[in-house]
C-alpha cells in the first residue's frame, strides 16, 4: 500500500514503493485554492501507486492541475506521459533544457537502456511521450503561483544540466529534487547522486551556494523526505561531493578499471554508513536510491570530459 504523510498544511508526501522498498522515492503533493500540484511524480513503474496515494490524500487524480519537474531523470518524471492519461488537463512545468526530452523521450530511453538493459521495464515502466500542448517551459527567475503558493524557480545545475528547484519564500519550503543529495529518513548521512552524463562538480557547488543564499527553513528531498537543518545538510553534501570526486580521480590515476574503482569506493564508504546506522538494510536502501556503479561512472566521465589534464600521474 502506498504511504502518504501530511507534512504541513497543504503539503503531502507520497512514498512510491520502489524495488520492494518504501521511503526511497517521494513525490510531493501541494493542494489549495482548487489547484493540485505534484512535484517529481516519479517513474512509470510507480504510477498506479502514485494515483492511489493521491486518492488517500483525499483528492481525485483527474483534478490534478500541475506536474512540476525538478529534472527529467526517469526516477523523477519518467511516468509523466503515463499519468497524463488520467490527468489530461494537467500542465507539465519543466526547464527549457529538459522539455524536448519529455515531448520526445526516444533519446532518453536509448541512453537509459544502455545503462539498465533488460531491467528498463522493471525499474521504470512505461515512458510515454508528453503532448507538447501540456508542456509549459520554465526558466531561472520565473515565479509560479500554484496552489496558493508563490514558487520561485531557481536554476541549479550540477547533478543535471536541466535541474531546477522550487522555493516558497513565504513558508521557507524548498523542493530540492536531487541537487540537495540523498539522505534517507532516520540516517544522518548525505550521499551525492552523481550519475552520468551531466555531473559538473563546480556547477553543483555553485548550486549549493544558491540554496544556502535562499535560507530555506526546510529542504524537501526526493530521496527522501524533509530536513529542517538545511545548512549543515548542504555542507555535508558538498564535502562528500568533492571527497568522493578526489577518491575516484586518484583511483583513475592509479590505472584502476571502472569495476575496481567501484569496489574500492564501496570499501571506503560502507564503514562510514555502518557507523551512522545500526541496520544492515540501510546499505541496501542507499544503493537503491543512488548506486555505486553510476556514482563512479558519473565521476569518471566528469574527469575525462572536464579535467583531462588532472588524469596525468
Amino acid at each position: 500500500m502506498t504511504e502518504v504523510t501530511q507534512l504541513r498544511p497543504g503539503i503531502w508526501q507520497i512514498s512510491l514503493p520502489f524495488q520492494g522498498e518504501h521511503d526511497i522515492i517521494g513525490a510531493y503533493l501541494l493542494a489549495d485554492g482548487g489547484e493540485i500540484a505534484l512535484i517529481d511524480p516519479g517513474p512509470g513503474s510507480t504510477s498506479e501507486a502514485l494515483l492511489d496515494g493521491i486518492r488517500q490524500a483525499g483528492f481525485d487524480p483527474a483534478r490534478v492541475t500541475h506536474l512540476l519537474a525538478t529534472h527529467i531523470h526517469l526516477d523523477h518524471t519518467g511516468g509523466i506521459g503515463t499519468l497524463l492519461h488520467t490527468m489530461p488537463e494537467a500542465r507539465v512545468l519543466v526547464h527549457s533544457k529538459g522539455a524536448s526530452h519529455l515531448i520526445n523521450p526516444d533519446k532518453l530511453i536509448t541512453s537509459s537502456a544502455r545503462i539498465y538493459g533488460e531491467r528498463m521495464q522493471e525499474l521504470w515502466g512505461s515512458i510515454d511521450p508528453v503532448p507538447e500542448h501540456n508542456v509549459q517551459i520554465i526558466n531561472d527567475g520565473d515565479v509560479l503561483t500554484i496552489a496558493q503558493r508563490r514558487l520561485e524557480v531557481h536554476y541549479t545545475p550540477g547533478h543535471a544540466s536541466h535541474h531546477i528547484i522550487f522555493f516558497d519564500v513565504h513558508s521557507g519550503d524548498l523542493f530540492a529534487g536531487d541537487v540537495a543529495g540523498v539522505r534517507l529518513q532516520g540516517v544522518d548521512y548525505v550521499r551525492p547522486p552523481t550519475p552520468p552524463p551531466d555531473l559538473d562538480i563546480e556547477a553543483w557547488s555553485a548550486s549549493i551556494d544558491t540554496l544556502k543564499r535562499l535560507r530555506p527553513d526546510v529542504l524537501y528531498l526526493a530521496h527522501f523526505g524533509p530536513t529542517s537543518t538545511p545548512i549543515p545538510h548542504l555542507e555535508h553534501l558538498r564535502e562528500k561531493l568533492y571527497s568522493w570526486g578526489d577518491f575516484v580521480l586518484h583511483a583513475m590515476r592509479d590505472g584502476l578499471s571502472e569495476g575496481a574503482i567501484i569496489d574500492r569506493l564501496i570499501e571506503h564508504v560502507q564503514p562510514e554508513l555502518k557507523r551512522v546506522s545500526s541496520e544492515e538494510r540501510t546499505l541496501k536502501r542507499y544503493e537503491i536510491a543512488t548506486n555505486y556503479a553510476m556514482t563512479v561512472q558519473g565521476y569518471m566521465r566528469y574527469w575525462r570530459k572536464r579535467h583531462p589534464e588532472r588524469l596525468q600521474p
